[in-house]
């Protein structure tokens, strides 16, 4: 059969059916898109990627503990400002620093008191290191049981002039010879007398630093002796010349610093490294 043979309305009938199958698959297909495309923009995004966080260190304890905001010399009366707080690691603090535990208000307890040894800027305070002292400086910074004897001396017998104040020297004195003696006719004989004796100031400056002496004596050292030394010392200056002679730093530790003499009858007993030795004082 040809098609020429089929009617028009039929053809025409089935150019329409054919279009709306044609229309109904485009429109089908359009649906699907757009849910398709609803359903990915509902979508939650994906998780950003986590970081891991640096590991934070480990806080140590810390403790206030009371320093000195500047340096402090030997017999300074500590004024307001002068000491200060600082945080020290818990573990590092001795318990003869002072810390604000145990003396909250030690900063401003503490003004007025003098120092009996030096501090420097940023160290540690400690109680045992400063005195409450209404009269003179002298009488704190002494040693328990020590006495502040003053000599009278000359640059050309004192080191020339290098001995300052907390070093340590031989006394040497300086005296006509016994007449009849053993001296081979040597008209002076010298002879140490107390070894080992530390220097408390030198004139009035008892410290080693510049521009803090103030009406200054002539030519005088003062030392601090055990009881019997200072009597050595006092006759000592009676029968000559008396001479310092400076004894190196490391010494210190080495040497008695307390020498054990004693005087009787016109003699000085002295005791030195274990070997007593009897020293005439008599003219």
């Amino acid at each position: 059969m040809d098609i020429e043979d089929v009617p028009t309305c039929f053809r025409v009938r089935v150019m329409k059916v054919t279009r709306l199958l044609v229309l109904a698959v485009a429109l089908g297909a359009g649906i699907v898109a757009a849910m398709l495309a609803v359903q990915m923009s509902n979508r939650e995004p994906a998780p950003a990627p986590v970081v891991a966080a640096p590991a934070e260190a480990p806080r140590l304890d810390t403790i206030d503990v009371l320093v000195a905001s500047k340096d402090i010399s030997l017999g300074y009366r500590i004024a307001a400002g002068d000491l200060v707080w600082q945080s020290f690691p818990k573990t590092g603090v001795a318990e003869v620093y002072v810390n604000r535990i145990a003396q909250p208000a030690a900063d401003s307890e503490l003004v007025g008191m003098v120092a009996r040894s030096p501090f420097l800027t940023g160290e540690p305070v400690r109680a045992q290191r400063l005195i409450k002292a209404d009269r003179g400086f002298m009488s704190v910074i002494l040693s328990p049981g020590m006495r502040a004897t003053a000599v009278e001396v000359k640059a050309v017998s004192t080191a020339g002039g290098f001995i300052l104040p907390n070093d340590h020297v031989d006394v040497i004195l300086t005296r006509a010879a016994p007449k009849g003696g053993s001296g081979g006719g040597d008209p002076y004989v010298s002879e140490t007398v107390l070894t080992n004796v530390r220097v408390l100031a030198v004139d009035q400056q008892i410290t080693d630093g510049k521009g803090e002496a103030a009406m200054l004596a002539k030519d005088t050292v003062t030392l601090e002796l055990t009881p019997r030394q200072a009597e050595v010392m006092a006759q000592s200056t009676q029968l000559g010349v008396i001479s310092l002679a400076l004894r190196s730093l490391r010494d210190r530790d080495g040497a008695p610093i307390e020498e054990e003499t004693e005087a009787s009858g016109g003699s000085v007993k002295m005791v030195r490294f274990g070997v007593q030795s009897t020293v005439s004082m008599r003219r």
